[in-house]
């Protein structure tokens, strides 16, 4: 029963003080984050991919796979801004399993977080560094995010916890585009109410501060798919799904109305390979509609070098520990794809 205090984390000052960004990777993130929020705000039509593992459970094979992104990013970049999906944090429904590079930097040892935070943030740095491109990650603990937020240029909060009041008004302080996904239940109100409380100006306590934020107009829905009373799996990336939000947005003066589509997890029900499919639904009906292809600002997808997924342990290079991914050779030919539909 009761807390065990194990070790005290440093502030996030000092963890950025050890481990800077230099002040060229800095004007490369600000460049970046320029034209992503060019994108939001409708000054871009430029289309959004966020993608990457589930989990980035290995530096040297995101790294490697973040460099393969790169090069297919150059291909279609008149079309297509590729935000390396970066996930460091993972929620486990149960608490049990593998909770991501911060928890266990090496997968098959013990939890240590203060090696964890160092370590993705380094991971985020040298990613920067290699790729030019920045990345996205998950605000499971929204605590956190101070230190990674000179390293990140879109953040994710999760189906558990876009109901949380902390995970709202943190993201109201945010700078960067915050998607908040809709909650496991499917319910729309529920992920339209986070985007009101993060677009607004709010006063709360943060890290044993009073605080104050401007809110953030950058603030955007997320459809993950949702899951009924019996667990069966609910799609919400059909098209009658994207009006239907569409319409919604319209109702709430929201600025800024946006979704991205997440094409795995309840909306695939976590058949990896049909993102294929999904993604190319979405593109169809983004230029059926007006409306909705001004709504739609890019996909979420899960991808990684090997396709599909492994235990901890089996030692796969470029293998998802959680969730499967699309594998490399599928993933790029999807990106060239797409590119064709924008």
């Amino acid at each position: 029963m009761g807390f065990s205090f194990l070790k005290e984390l440093p502030e996030p000052e000092a963890v950025k003080a050890e481990y800077p960004l230099s002040r060229e990777l800095a004007d490369v993130k600000e460049k970046r984050d320029e034209e992503i929020r060019a994108v939001f705000e409708g000054r871009s039509d430029k289309f959004l991919l966020i993608i990457g593992p589930c989990s980035a459970d290995n530096e040297d094979a995101v790294l490697d796979y973040s460099v393969r992104l790169a090069r297919t990013a150059e291909k279609v970049r008149d079309k297509i801004l590729i935000i390396p999906r970066v996930y460091t944090n993972k929620p486990r429904t149960t608490g049990k399993g593998y909770k991501g590079m911060l928890h266990q930097p090496d997968p098959g040892k013990k939890p240590d977080l203060l090696a964890g935070l160092i370590a993705i943030r380094k991971m985020h740095i040298d990613i920067i560094r290699e790729t030019e491109l920045t990345p996205a990650d998950e605000m499971l603990y929204p605590e956190n995010h101070r230190f990674m937020d000179d390293v990140l240029s879109y953040v994710a909060i999760g189906a558990r916890s876009v109901e949380d009041q902390l995970h709202r008004m943190v993201a109201s302080g945010v700078d960067i585009p915050v998607g908040m996904k809709n909650p496991t239940s499917g319910d729309f109100s529920v992920m339209l109410n986070s985007i009101v409380a993060a677009q607004s100006p709010q006063v709360f306590s943060y890290r044993n501060w009073e605080v104050s934020t401007d809110g953030n107009p950058l603030s955007h829905a997320v459809l993950r798919g949702a899951v009924n009373k019996h667990g069966n799996n609910i799609p919400n990336y059909h098209y009658e799904d994207l009006v239907f939000l569409s319409e919604r947005y319209a109702e709430t003066g929201l600025v800024n109305p946006a979704v991205i589509v997440d094409t795995n997890h309840s909306n695939s029900g976590k058949q990896y390979k049909e993102q294929t499919r999904i993604a190319r639904e979405v593109m169809h009906s983004r230029n059926h509609s007006a409306d909705v292809r001004k709504l739609v600002k890019g996909l979420m997808i899960e991808s990684y070098i090997e396709s599909g997924a492994q235990s901890v342990g089996e030692g796969v290079y470029g293998k998802s520990i959680t969730d499967p991914c699309l594998g490399w050779e599928d993933t790029e030919q999807l990106i060239l794809g797409l590119a064709e539909l924008v």
